[in-house]
């Protein structure tokens, strides 16, 4: 079970974080807000666990939007979407895309609070490993082919000349290719490298793409 209730609240209206983070706090939750979506996507990748408030209506990037790049990111919190009124149609896509609940706002305490609860339930019946591979599958996913053929064969413990070879590139060209999987995979190492790799299934049954 999570240890912490945290909320991440994405909202661009100065009132609405106020009032419901206050609100939050004293039904027991911790709560980060962030200005807009723009804002929460700049640290979501090293955010803390929780459950997603996201507004719908908001400047730069709607919820929609943002919901969108959570989802190509791996991110695997729950989201639960804040609508206006008449909005209904647009948090049905919401939900479609993997929201777990919406909330019409004006809302009222118990309505939040309850969908929350649900939200929360939900993460907890997930164990903090299916959501490490969740995320880890999400960031594997971001590679090229041949950013995944290199990991592939770092995974099966390859040199770098060893990698060249058996896929017909330079060196040069594996170390580019190596560089640039470890920074969309957030690596700064490549023992990083292979906790992400062996949390995502890669070297195990995961076949390299052709």
């Amino acid at each position: 079970m999570t240890d912490q209730r945290l909320i991440h609240l994405v909202d661009d209206d100065d009132a609405v974080r106020h009032s419901a983070s206050f609100m939050l706090r004293h039904a027991g939750f911790t709560v980060k807000t962030y200005t807009d979506g723009v804002a929460f996507l700049d640290v979501v990748d090293a955010a803390q666990i929780g459950c997603i408030l996201l507004d719908v209506q908001m400047p730069r990037m709607d919820g929609l939007e943002v919901q969108e790049q959570l989802n190509a990111r791996g991110v695997a919190m729950p989201v639960i979407v804040l609508t206006g009124h008449g909005d209904v149609p647009v948090a049905v896509k919401a939900m479609k895309a993997g929201a777990v609940d919406f909330v019409e706002k004006p809302y009222e305490k118990h309505v939040l609070v309850e969908a929350l609860n649900r939200a929360f339930a939900r993460l907890d019946e997930r164990s903090q490993r299916d959501l490490l591979v969740d995320e880890a599958k999400g960031r594997i996913e971001r590679l090229t082919p041949r950013e995944h053929d290199v990991l592939v064969g770092l995974v099966e413990g390859q040199t770098n000349k060893a990698i060249a070879d058996s896929l017909n590139i330079s060196p040069r060209t594996v170390e580019i290719h190596r560089a640039n999987l470890m920074e969309k995979l957030g690596a700064t190492s490549l023992s990083a490298v292979l906790r992400i790799a062996f949390a995502a299934g890669v070297g195990f049954d995961d076949a390299r793409r052709e």
